[in-house]
């Protein structure tokens, strides 16, 4: 759940930077902040899913969708929850790491 809500709450933080940026022509102090912030959360998202899907056996199709999930802004989130709805991020489905 961390790595999807750092994930969402930097795409948030972008979204706001590129209004200031673009829109209101205010600064680009947000981007320059929130785009690195940004990038570094993405990359822990996409490894934290491709880990959880080897270590909780996932099916290809949840993996994709789970690494989709991360470009339309704040949808990690909702996606998490229904995985934990689901089953997918319960501790029985573990398995020990190679």
């Amino acid at each position: 759940m961390v790595a999807a809500m750092i994930e969402a709450i930097t795409w948030a933080g972008l979204l706001v930077g590129m209004y200031l940026k673009y829109i209101s022509g205010t600064t680009e102090m947000g981007v320059w902040i929130f785009g690195r912030l940004h990038g570094a959360a993405f990359l822990a998202y996409i490894a934290a899913c491709w880990m959880s899907a080897q270590r909780l056996q996932w099916s290809w199709s949840d993996l994709l969708l789970a690494g989709l999930a991360a470009f339309p802004p704040l949808v990690t989130v909702p996606l998490e929850i229904s995985f934990r709805r689901r089953g997918l991020l319960s501790a029985s489905r573990l398995v020990s790491a190679p």
